[in-house]
């Protein structure tokens, strides 16, 4: 049987009502990633969706909000050094990963608590 699953089409994170403000400061300020428009039978939820290319990030509301502990995603950077200025800057100081072969990595939480891994490429960056 060969596998049907080729790649991850998005990734869903949670934030709390009301905060949509704060995500795109966050995900469309800092990070860079733009806004797009959520279909109009889901943008009636709230929340909002951050994309450029294959880079899919969607914000869900959820009324009980509380973030994972563990769970991220880990975003592929082209400028870790600066990103980690900025986001510092922002109010959104970082914390050095553990070593990881081949990498430069930090975490750094979302507005509202969402673990992020940013990593960068050592050797030549094709990003």
């Amino acid at each position: 049987m060969t596998t049907s699953v080729r790649s991850i089409h998005h990734v869903q994170l949670a934030m709390p009502p009301n905060r949509e403000a704060e995500a795109r400061r966050f995900y469309g300020g800092i990070l860079g990633i733009p806004e797009v428009t959520k279909p109009a039978n889901l943008a009636k939820r709230g929340g909002c969706w951050f994309e450029r290319g294959e880079l899919r990030i969607h914000l869900g509301v959820e009324a009980d909000f509380r973030p994972a502990g563990k769970a991220h995603p880990a975003l592929l950077v082209r400028d870790l050094p600066a990103l980690l200025k900025a986001l510092s800057f922002a109010g959104h100081p970082a914390d050095p990963g553990e070593e990881m072969e081949g990498f430069s990595r930090a975490y750094v939480h979302d507005p509202f608590g969402n673990r992020i891994e940013l990593i960068q490429p050592l050797t030549a960056d094709p990003v």
